[in-house]
């Protein structure tokens, strides 16, 4: 893939907050020095790594996770096409947990020393990359309200909700359907439950005609009663989530 190619998901987030030039779409293709596959259940970076580059997620599904002492793990963030992994290393040089993929992944590399130039010298670009770093910690305190104080069809019905945005912002959307890669054991422990917990789960949901699914393919058939049974506002994701809720007017 083409180093332009690399940045399309990216650039299309990034100008949810704010418009890019030719010449910032430029700098950031020409930021990108290669990139590289992982395969699935691959670890992209592990906890305790100071990475030479930031990785950016062209392809596939990503996730943040932590492994817990009697060695279950615990997914705290999903990484989709167009998410930079791990910027933040850029400041703080020493991974604090690990990416692993949850799909098959390309994944673009981009040297710290290329971000860290960005920073300083493109205030747009430097502006839109905090932008996206905000954003990433306001869906992390919406996973914990979600995680403490919601029932488990709610918990996975607002999910649902944050991934069909997200996937819609990037251009990976089509309608109201969206591809999650995922097994149920991944999704298990993303929300805290057990394996057999998370299949009685989506089978709510599917018995109440919130969702369909057919492989790893979901469909929304109601997007205002899911987000109002599930109590989804997505405002927490800054993507121009006006819109959005006006384009549920209009499909409604």
């Amino acid at each position: 893939m083409t180093a332009d190619g690399c940045c399309t998901a990216l650039i299309r987030k990034l100008e949810h907050f704010k418009e890019l030039s030719d010449q910032d779409k430029e700098l950031l293709a020409k930021s990108v020095a290669r990139s590289v596959e992982f395969a699935a259940g691959s670890d992209i970076i592990k906890q305790g790594d100071q990475p030479d580059y930031v990785h950016l997620l062209v392809q596939g599904w990503a996730g943040r996770y932590k492994l817990l002492p009697e060695g279950g793990r615990n997914i705290m963030a999903y990484l989709i096409p167009g998410d930079l992994c791990d910027v933040n290393v850029a400041l703080l040089e020493e991974m604090d947990h690990s990416i692993g993929a949850l799909s098959a992944c390309n994944v673009a590399l981009i040297p710290l020393a290329k971000i860290r130039n960005v920073m300083v010298e493109n205030r747009t670009l430097a502006q839109a990359l905090w932008w996206g770093t905000l954003v990433d910690e306001a869906v992390l305190r919406e996973w914990l309200v979600t995680l403490g104080s919601r029932p488990a069809q709610q918990r996975v019905g607002h999910l649902i909700c944050e991934m069909l945005i997200r996937t819609e912002a990037v251009g990976l959307a089509r309608g109201n359907s969206f591809d999650l890669p995922l097994t149920q054991q991944e999704l298990a422990d993303t929300m805290g439950m057990s394996l057999v917990h998370m299949n009685r789960t989506l089978r709510g949901l599917r018995s109440r005609e919130l969702i369909t699914t057919n492989g790893h393919t979901v469909t929304v058939e109601n997007p205002r009663a899911l987000m109002n049974f599930a109590a989804f506002d997505p405002l927490y994701l800054h993507q121009q989530a006006h819109k959005f809720r006006s384009s549920l007017q209009e499909v409604l």
